[in-house]
């Protein structure tokens, strides 16, 4: 009797499996790059009326995608927790100094361990190297276990802050090379910086620039034949900035006011609409789940929600 109950139970299992494939989704998308432009207010990005400070993205760039209006960090609205949402799909309270390492695994892990490739398929290239933690964590069976590659810091050693130019050309060696990497997060630190220091002038520069390098990389996606029409862009932001009248204003972050926790998402790639508008709420924890479900494998750990109207063929 017990052998016919674990029998049953055996080609049960193995049906529901076999169920489960024949309706998972063809993705068309087999490369993903996440840009995180880092420390934008909405404000001065997609809420600015005229597009003046990011005529690219709020415009040209839109309309070959799929916009969330309403994307939020719903956690700490720090640079290292926002990032950190962003690859492990929850929220945490984390050193922003990049002295700790994250407490859950990331989304370059469970890519890695699923498809067994090398460290050199995942990359994290930032201009902030407190960054490099984002690749690892301290859960014990994940700890030091399939590592991505980093570029962070003036050096790629995870030390410092870097240029934005010199990121981006790090980026550049990537994307155009024969083998680019399949799931690259980048990050460009000028809008933070300035904001930081107070310079408005060269905050709203800075979100410009980072507009023409948003631009700039989803032309040479179009231009690399191993990229074309099988590459998936997100570009978001970590974090946004006080609201005028919060705080110190622009100036910093870090409180939950809407100004620091609205943020944006524009997702581009071929099994996206274009032209599309979401007005219902999304979160930056969905870009692992959704991440993890084009790549078709599990990733328990994060806390998000597969973001079903940039890719309407996971229904």
């Amino acid at each position: 009797m017990k052998k016919l109950i674990f029998a049953t139970a055996i080609h049960f299992l193995c049906f529901s499996w076999f169920l489960a494939q024949q309706k998972a989704p063809e993705f068309k998308t087999k490369y993903v790059f996440i840009l995180v432009i880092d420390g934008p207010r909405y404000a001065e990005t997609y809420g600015e009326p005229t597009c003046k400070y990011s005529p690219l993205l709020c415009d040209s760039l839109k309309k070959e995608g799929t916009f969330y209006a309403q994307f939020k960090n719903n956690g700490p609205t720090y640079t290292v927790p926002g990032h950190t949402a962003i690859v492990t799909g929850t929220y945490q309270r984390i050193s922003n100094a990049g002295t700790a390492l994250p407490k859950q695994p990331n989304i370059f892990q469970y890519f890695l361990k699923n498809t067994g490739l090398d460290s050199s398929a995942a990359y994290v290239v930032a201009s902030k190297g407190k960054l490099d933690v984002l690749v690892n964590t301290s859960q014990k069976k994940w700890n030091n276990q399939y590592i991505a590659s980093t570029y962070c810091g003036p050096n790629g050693n995870g030390l410092g802050y870097g240029r934005d130019d010199k990121t981006f050309a790090k980026v550049t060696e990537l994307v155009k090379s024969e083998n680019p990497p399949q799931l690259m997060l980048i990050n460009l630190l000028a809008v933070d910086v300035y904001g930081h220091a107070n310079n408005w002038d060269k905050y709203l520069e800075s979100i410009t620039q980072s507009d023409k390098y948003a631009a700039q990389l989803w032309q040479m996606i179009q231009q690399n034949p191993v990229l074309k029409d099988q590459t998936t862009l997100l570009i978001t932001n970590d974090h946004g900035r006080h609201l005028d009248g919060v705080r110190s204003g622009f100036v910093n972050h870090g409180c939950r006011c809407e100004g620091c926790r609205h943020i944006s998402l524009l997702v581009l790639g071929p099994d996206t609409p274009k032209g599309k508008i979401v007005n219902e709420e999304a979160e930056m924890i969905d870009i692992s789940k959704t991440i993890a479900e084009i790549y078709r494998f599990q990733m328990p750990t994060s806390k998000g929600n597969f973001l079903l109207d940039a890719f309407p063929a996971g229904q």
